[in-house]
């Protein structure tokens, strides 16, 4: 959730770390703070809001230092206010956090009867006067700094100064992200990749339980008991301008653009359309030697909208490749004490791969001896080293909060390991395999003349989005499309919004309908499409003004519903996909014409790495 950047080189640190955080700013932050070392002193300077509040506070003919720190919280502890914002000092130390330090009260108590004055509300001071009190008998800075980690109970990621060591910056990472990016004469640190993308794209990834110390000439890396260690860099293949809005209003309707791109990337590689295959050679030692049904059990976990994705993947997994499957929110997942053992393969769900909630399940069923597959947009994340195989969707940067392609990129990933399980199972035959992937081809083309007709989406939008309350409704494997839809609105719109099982409506939802109430319809040509035709004239006969979202050709519900919305005719595994996209441009038009922050709606953040 908070943003971290550091930075130690041959550069004023000040504007490196302020371009830094403005590239971190769709986590989702209430307050900003950086420190520098300034001459004799670390200069510290933070304020409440936006982070132009910090940037019009620096002075910049003081700002010369070239070794810093920055911040942007997001609020766990204590108020969003600037006493609570980072960074925190306490002697010649100052840090910044991301994470909970889950024993901070015994901590507290323990330091005040030593004499230490807490200033601030927040779990993250502790851990300043912690190290400052482990500094009176231990002189080694690197040592005081490990002997007070190992006090701390939660998760952290750490960035570090000491006024002692001006040339030096420390980080220190327990569950929550933190990348090292590696410069000449000069590197970086960051919570996130995008931060780093102008600078560099060499990075190392700090582990659990590592500290490591940046200087101008290199960095050093140090296991939990202090020795050294040796990890090659990776090779970041974004660049900056991939983070870019490249005209658009906001990167969220820039992102929704860019689907078609990103679903072709995500298939590249995949699908061999000479021999008409999907090839996951990633997975093929978590199957080889094994035999239908390949697990006793299948999870899949995953939060928010990859929880959506996850439902759809479990319609696919079953009628695909006919493989039984659960599907978890993975903060529920970790407390019903599932049933794990070595014949249980677990499939993780993060765009970032640095979900906290997620991240943890995987790490306890690995225990276990669970195999784990994780699908991820973002390559050498903490989920996709905690796991035995990792499926990229190379969705590339996505800054909006509210996700829309790494979503997009998901269903085909899942819809593609459905089908290469059902091949490998024998479920499906190589002529239902072949024009799959036919179809799959074509899915980039159709999801482009979509996105062709979104004046038609903004058209509908102009007409409802001054309403207070809207249901979702549809059946199948398009149920979780709609709820996806429906999260997608109060998430940037701030409008109530519910998706609901459209057989469900008469178990109680239906009550909430009255006059006017908008109800968007996913009804395309499918199996259930005539119980669809059924549910829309039941809430039409209670007044509802029904949106729907149709096969082309398909004339039944002209008279039906009150706004339509064609989407081309296809296979029925290929929809899903594509009614995302106007559902999406939906919520964006609604939530642009009320006037909210498209990309860093209220009370968010991009990536939950804290529980």
């Amino acid at each position: 959730m908070c943003g971290i950047v550091g930075y130690t080189g041959k550069q004023k640190a000040v504007p490196i770390l302020l371009d830094g955080l403005s590239r971190l700013e769709y986590r989702g932050y209430d307050s900003a703070g950086l420190a520098y070392i300034n001459n004799s002193d670390i200069s510290i300077v933070r304020a409440e809001g936006k982070l132009s509040n910090l940037s019009s506070k620096i002075d910049r003919r003081d700002s010369l230092g070239m070794v810093g720190i920055g911040h942007t919280r997001w609020a766990t502890h204590g108020s969003p206010t600037e006493t609570n914002a980072h960074p925190h000092r306490a002697g010649d130390v100052v840090l910044v956090h991301n994470g909970i330090i889950e024993n901070y009260l015994s901590l507290k108590e323990k330091l005040q009867l030593k004499g230490h004055k807490i200033l601030s509300e927040t779990d993250t001071e502790i851990v300043c006067h912690l190290i400052s009190e482990h500094l009176k008998k231990e002189k080694v800075f690197l040592k005081a700094l490990s002997r007070a980690l190992s006090e701390v109970e939660g998760t952290y990621a750490l960035a570090v100064l000491y006024l002692k060591e001006p040339d030096k910056l420390y980080a220190a990472k327990k569950s929550s992200p933190l990348v090292i990016g590696l410069g000449k004469n000069e590197n970086f640190l960051a919570s996130d990749i995008p931060a780093l993308l102008p600078y560099t794209k060499e990075v190392i990834y700090l582990e659990n339980n590592e500290i490591a110390v940046l200087e101008k000439k290199g960095v050093t890396l140090y296991s939990k008991g202090l020795k050294k260690i040796v990890r090659k860099a990776q090779t970041i293949p974004w660049n900056a301008d991939m983070a870019k809005k490249d005209g658009f209003k906001h990167y969220m309707l820039k992102e929704i653009h860019e689907q078609p791109q990103v679903v072709s990337d995500t298939m590249m590689g995949h699908i061999k359309k000479g021999a008409q295959t999907i090839d996951f050679k990633e997975i093929d030692s978590l199957f080889k030697g094994k035999k239908y049904p390949f697990y006793n059990r299948i999870y899949i976990i995953a939060c928010g909208t990859s929880w959506h994705a996850a439902l759809a993947g479990k319609f696919y997994l079953e009628a695909i490749a006919r493989l039984p499957v659960s599907v978890d929110t993975a903060s529920e997942f970790r407390y019903r004490e599932p049933f794990l053992d070595k014949d249980t393969l677990l499939i993780s769900i993060s765009q970032s791969g640095e979900t906290a909630d997620t991240l943890a399940c995987v790490e306890e069923a690995r225990s276990k001896g669970v195999k784990t597959i994780s699908i991820c947009n973002v390559i050498g994340s903490s989920l996709a080293r905690a796991s035995h195989a990792t499926l990229y969707t190379h969705a590339g940067p996505e800054i909006g909060v509210a996700s829309t392609k790494a979503f997009t990129t998901q269903l085909v990933v899942l819809l593609m390991l459905a089908l290469n399980l059902g091949y490998r199972a024998r479920k499906i035959n190589r002529a239902y395999l072949q024009n799959a992937v036919k179809k799959l081809s074509h899915l980039p083309r159709l999801m482009e003349s979509i996105l062709a007709r979104k004046d038609d989406v903004l058209a509908m939008a102009q007409s409802y989005f001054s309403k207070r309350d809207f249901y979702y409704i549809a059946r199948g494997v398009h149920f979780p499309i709609a709820l996806e839809g429906a999260l997608k609105l109060k998430e940037i719109s701030y409008i109530h919004a519910e998706g609901y099982s459209a057989g469900e409506m008469k178990h109680g939802p239906i009550a909430l309908i009255e006059p006017g109430s908008p109800v968007v319809a996913l009804a395309p040509l499918d199996r259930v499409c005539v119980k669809m035709l059924s549910n829309i004239e039941e809430v039409k006969a209670r007044g509802a003004s029904v949106i729907g979202f149709v096969t082309e050709g398909d004339k039944r519900f002209e008279g039906k519903c009150e706004k339509l919305f064609y989407v081309p005719k296809t296979v029925w595994y290929l929809t899903p996909i594509l009614l995302s996209i106007p559902l999406q441009l939906l919520s964006y038009y609604i939530a642009d014409l009320r006037g909210t922050d498209v990309d860093q709606p209220r009370n968010l953040a991009k990536s939950v790495t804290v529980e």
